[in-house]
């Protein structure tokens, strides 16, 4: 078997050190200083309440309003109009997730009850919010429409306990979904 030796170009002083990385990092940081010192700095009335703009100050000023509409916060489950749950535990949002993050235990609807005909419904499930990766795949595969990502950022959870959403949980997030919901209709 021949091998074939690759030669290493040699490095310069300023390529060893990441000089031009690095004097190009100071040189933003001192050109918003300067713009934000002589009051000329972008977005300083949306951002901060000094009128500087460089940094949002987060706890005063949220994002709540220049969200836009397609963002993606943490998934939820909906209901219907009529009150009844739209997961038939199908389990196609458990099997799509990347980070495994999803559990479905699938249970039976009770006799009698005016959705029957449904083969089943979730006995339990479960997000865990730290390993969900917020990536939307289990939305765009449910085909009951019961999965949506909210626009809720603010999720802090204390303990692991906390950031397991079990259903009562999720639905308690999602709320109801009224009207025809045309999640992947393009000319809506």
């Amino acid at each position: 078997m021949a091998f074939k030796t690759v030669k290493r170009p040699k490095l310069s002083i300023g390529e060893r050190f990441y000089l031009k990385s690095v004097l190009g990092g100071l040189w933003l940081t001192l050109k918003h200083l300067i713009l934000a010192l002589l009051g000329k700095s972008r977005n300083k009335k949306d951002m901060a309440g000094t009128q500087i703009g460089v940094t949002m100050q987060y706890p005063e000023t949220r994002w709540d309003d220049h969200l836009p509409e397609y963002y993606r916060g943490y998934p939820t489950l909906v209901k219907g109009e009529d009150g009844r749950e739209r997961c038939v535990s199908c389990q196609l949002c458990e099997f799509i997730c990347p980070a495994r993050a999803i559990t479905i235990t699938p249970g039976e609807i009770p006799e009698g009850s005016s959705w029957d005909k449904v083969e089943k419904a979730p006995k339990e499930f479960q997000i865990d919010m730290l390993r969900c990766i917020y990536c939307g795949m289990c939305e765009e595969a449910c085909p009951e429409q019961a999965i949506f990502m909210s626009q809720d950022y603010l999720l802090t959870p204390m303990n692991k306990e906390e950031a397991i959403h079990n259903k009562a949980k999720l639905y308690e997030l999602g709320g109801t979904k009224k009207g025809l919901i045309n999640k992947w209709n393009q000319y809506k």
